[in-house]
């Protein structure tokens, strides 16, 4: 059975509107240009005859307030290829008070962070003008990163040392260009922070489409509330913001900064070191949870950035059954298009043979355990993975165990692990375990194993009580 890692359905807003076409913006919120750009769309579509010829409401008087305010200060961001300087990505920004500093996403400018030979990156605005940027810091945990372009704000969005106080159910209006249509303000309300990422982000319910990423969402007050990063495909209007409070930590980074780095791929693997130090501390805070699984016990950590599932296919027609119980972090850490780490997770399976011979077991059990995938040597991101088999045993448990490393390529110091583990001392049953640990340093993937291992066992055998049987009846005492 081949290893399914949990994931959950988030969709990062920078990619082209064409790979991640999606809903339109809230028609509601949409300013005229945006507007436009949806009923060319329909008017050309196949079914357009079909089509609700119903006109857009209007924008509610505070968007539109607010819209014109601070349209001029909101900046599209674009990943431009050096050669031909076509477009790769787009997301957005915006101007900080009267500077020419720029607050967007890290994943909106990470082809240009981490691959500078390859891509430049450009911002336009809402009238058009348009200029090279300059990378001036990213910070990869929280999703940020501080740009400098040639021109200055007019002075609407402050970052002030006293932020907004928000409280549940208040509208925010996250500003942006989303699609690639125009730029655009959408309404919302604030719904409190998730604490299921490893990183506080706050709850916007409300849509933030596809390149608006890296956008603001004010307050009815324009006071910045959070920056637009990503939103949920399994659900309704449920998006996310990076909370101000690191935009501001990062600019005032970037005020203590003596030069602006000169290599980003360094800085990000410094960045990703510091998460595997938080992460894995965290993790082995206290002891694992240990829950029973058959005649075994298994660790598992359940938390709020990591949450378990179980399954049986104990109503298959077949002649074993197969329990199965994962916990995964529900969120990992964006490094590229094609890179995310920064991650745990777990998996145990619990074969029992209910029609199969010992010979049999031990062939599905055996078959189960080589079907696992640890990499290729072709992958450029990661080099090929060198494992290690051997037949060890814990305090109560023989284990069959094969443990896998691959280093990142480019980011010094992060490998992934997994360890892949098989119970020996059942003929008819097999415990079947998997640890993925991904972006940690050496130490902490062999410090992860070994708390692994030793944490499986047998599970406690509960003794029934004996109760003494009671005289009979007439008999003498």
């Amino acid at each position: 059975m081949k290893f399914n890692q949990l994931a959950v359905s988030i969709a990062l807003t920078w990619a082209s509107a064409a790979a991640l076409a999606a809903p339109g913006a809230n028609a509601a919120a949409a300013p005229p240009q945006l507007a436009a750009a949806q009923s060319s769309a329909k008017a050309s579509a196949p079914d357009a005859d079909n089509a609700d010829a119903a006109p857009l409401p209007p924008p509610s008087t505070a968007a539109q307030h607010l819209y014109g305010s601070a349209k001029n200060d909101i900046l599209q961001v674009r990943s431009l290829l050096k050669s031909g300087r076509t477009q790769s990505s787009v997301g957005s920004g915006f101007l900080i008070g009267t500077s020419n500093l720029v607050i967007t996403n890290y994943h909106v400018v990470s082809q240009f962070a981490l691959d500078p030979d390859t891509y430049v990156g450009e911002w336009v605005d809402t009238s058009g003008q348009r200029g090279n940027v300059e990378l001036l810091a990213v910070d990869v945990l929280h999703d940020l990163a501080v740009l400098r372009v040639s021109r200055n704000g007019t002075g609407f969005f402050k970052i002030p040392e006293q932020l907004a106080k928000l409280t549940q159910g208040q509208y925010l209006y996250s500003l942006g260009n989303p699609l690639d249509l125009g730029f655009a303000i959408s309404e919302g309300a604030y719904n409190g922070v998730i604490a299921r990422s490893f990183y506080d982000q706050l709850m916007f319910t409300g849509p933030i489409n596809s390149g608006m990423s890296g956008g603001p969402s004010v307050t009815v007050d324009g006071a910045v509330a959070g920056v637009n990063v990503s939103k949920r495909l399994d659900g309704e209007l449920v998006s996310f913001l990076v909370p101000a409070r690191f935009a501001q930590d990062l600019l005032k980074r970037v005020e203590q900064q003596k030069k602006t780095p000169t290599d980003f791929t360094a800085v990000v693997a410094a960045q990703l070191l510091n998460h595997q130090r938080a992460m894995v501390d965290q993790l082995l805070a206290s002891p694992l949870t240990l829950k029973p699984m058959g005649p075994y016990q298994v660790p598992v950590r359940e938390s709020e950035q990591m949450r378990c599932w179980g399954r049986s296919n104990v109503k298959a027609d077949k002649p074993f059954t197969v329990d199965d119980a994962s916990c995964a972090m529900e969120s990992a850490i964006f490094v590229s298009g094609s890179l995310q780490t920064g991650q745990l997770s777990i998996r145990h399976q619990y074969l029992r043979s209910t029609g199969l011979d010992k010979l049999r077991f031990a062939q599905l059990a055996s078959s189960s355990f080589k079907n696992e995938h640890f990499g290729t040597n072709k992958d450029t991101r990661l080099t090929g993975p060198q494992c290690t088999e051997d037949f060890v045993k814990n305090k109560d448990l023989p284990l069959r165990a094969v443990l896998c490393v691959r280093a990142y390529r480019k980011f010094a110091g992060l490998y992934d692990f997994a360890l892949l583990t098989a119970s020996t001392d059942q003929g008819l049953m097999s415990l079947q375990s998997r640890l993925d640990a991904r972006g940690v340093s050496y130490e902490n993937g062999l410090r992860l194993s070994r708390v692994f291992i030793e944490s499986l066992g047998l599970a406690p055998v509960v003794k029934k009580p004996v109760v003494a049987a009671a005289p009979a009846k007439g008999g003498k005492q």
